[in-house]
């Protein structure tokens, strides 16, 4: 008990110097840096002692949050200058006492990494997903955080895709992982999309032909082959002063970047890995779907349904991606959009005593019952069919 007594005390002592400013620029009185001993004390001692729980640590984390966070306030209310760093600096040394203790505990990791972008320490929060993804390297959950913390507070693509490529070595059987992936293509083909809408570089040029510009993996290596995006491609350099570079923005749309490549390689070989499994397939287009103003959108939408009728041609989960694409990126109150469900409902036809279909079709039809000025006519097909749809599962 008594090593675990110095150590505590040890601890303590090196706040000493902090608190002795408190004093003397009067953030806290006497009585407030008294309390905040005791506590630190208390704290210090339970961590040192056996039988300290990871609880113990999360608490003492807290606590020290809560304190800097009243510290930060005092000191701007009363104007003063004061070191800004220290509790920073003791809640990192609290965590990573916690994560070396407790290097299995995955929640301390989150709770670590998430302090650490709270504070903006990008260099401390580089080494903390290091340290984590090293220890566990089958937490999906943890490659995909770590690829949306680059994507989103760096736009940095570039290590979000190796994330997921390392990520998807050890987790080769994650659907979430092949799923996310993807997502994270399109999240970032979204952007590229509204930085040309903003900059009025959305003129629609040709886009060339997939097979031309994405070439597939070997089914054993440990990268996926994704076709080449350079900086230029992503930020075409502009012509003359008086008008936009038009061979840099054909270059610009032309590229895998816009023109969906990246995320069809991704679901090419997610397929191969998955042995063209159906269910995945309907994954991938439900989750593509979500993106409707994407220019790729029925690129990529088109290639899945393909694939899925070449290699699941009778499964229901190809029938209702086959149904589901005529209308794909149509907007309901666009003069294409009748056409298009006309399309759809033709396909429709040679299911529709199917209960899974039918399921599907009720969940894919109702958010059209609530969407404005959507034109009567159409209205009452979509009520019948999903009503006729709701019969087939009634009598299932």
């Amino acid at each position: 008990m008594s090593a675990a007594t110095d150590k505590a005390r040890f601890y303590l002592e090196q706040s000493v110097p902090e608190l002795k400013e408190f004093e003397k620029k009067k953030i806290f009185s006497k009585d407030e840096i008294t309390s905040i001993v005791k506590r630190r004390s208390d704290f210090e001692h339970k961590l040192n002692a056996r039988g300290a729980q990871p609880s113990d640590f999360v608490r003492y984390a807290e606590y020290e949050m809560n304190l800097d966070t009243l510290r930060r306030k005092r000191v701007k209310r009363l104007g003063i200058r004061s070191a800004g760093h220290s509790g920073q600096r003791r809640i990192f040394f609290i965590l990573d006492r916690a994560t070396r203790k407790f290097h299995g505990d995955l929640g301390l990791w989150i709770q670590y990494i998430e302090y650490a972008r709270q504070q903006k320490a990008y260099k401390k929060l580089s080494t903390i997903f290091t340290n984590a993804l090293r220890l566990h390297p089958t937490s999906v959950d943890l490659w995909i955080y770590a690829a949306q913390y680059n994507l989103d507070d760096h736009a940095d693509m570039t290590m979000s895709r190796s994330y997921m490529q390392r990520g998807l070595r050890f987790c080769k059987s994650s659907r979430k992982l092949w799923l996310h992936y993807a997502k994270l293509e399109l999240i970032y083909i979204a952007k590229l999309v509204a930085r040309q809408r903003i900059l009025g570089l959305d003129q629609k040029t040709e886009t060339p032909n997939p097979a031309e510009e994405t070439g597939f993996d070997d089914p054993n290596a440990d990268m996926i082959v994704l076709p080449k995006i350079t900086g230029e491609d992503i930020n075409p350099s502009t012509g003359d002063e008086d008008g936009v570079d038009h061979v840099a923005l054909q270059n610009l749309n032309s590229t895998p970047a816009l023109s969906g490549a990246v995320p069809l390689a991704v679901f090419d070989t997610a397929m191969k890995n998955f042995n063209n499994d159906d269910r995945f397939g309907l994954e991938f287009y439900d989750m593509v779907s979500e993106f409707q103003d994407l220019p790729c959108l029925r690129k990529i939408l088109g290639h899945v349904v393909e694939v899925m009728l070449q290699h699941r041609p009778t499964s229901y989960r190809t029938h209702i991606c086959n149904i589901k694409f005529p209308i794909a990126g149509i907007r309901p109150t666009s003069p294409e959009f009748p056409r298009a469900l006309r399309a759809s409902l033709a396909l429709l036809k040679e299911h529709r005593q199917d209960p899974n279909v039918a399921k599907e079709v009720v969940s894919w039809l109702q958010p059209f019952q609530t969407t404005e000025d959507l034109d009567p006519a159409l209205q009452k097909v979509i009520a019948a069919t999903i009503h006729n749809a709701e019969r087939v599962l009634q009598q299932e």
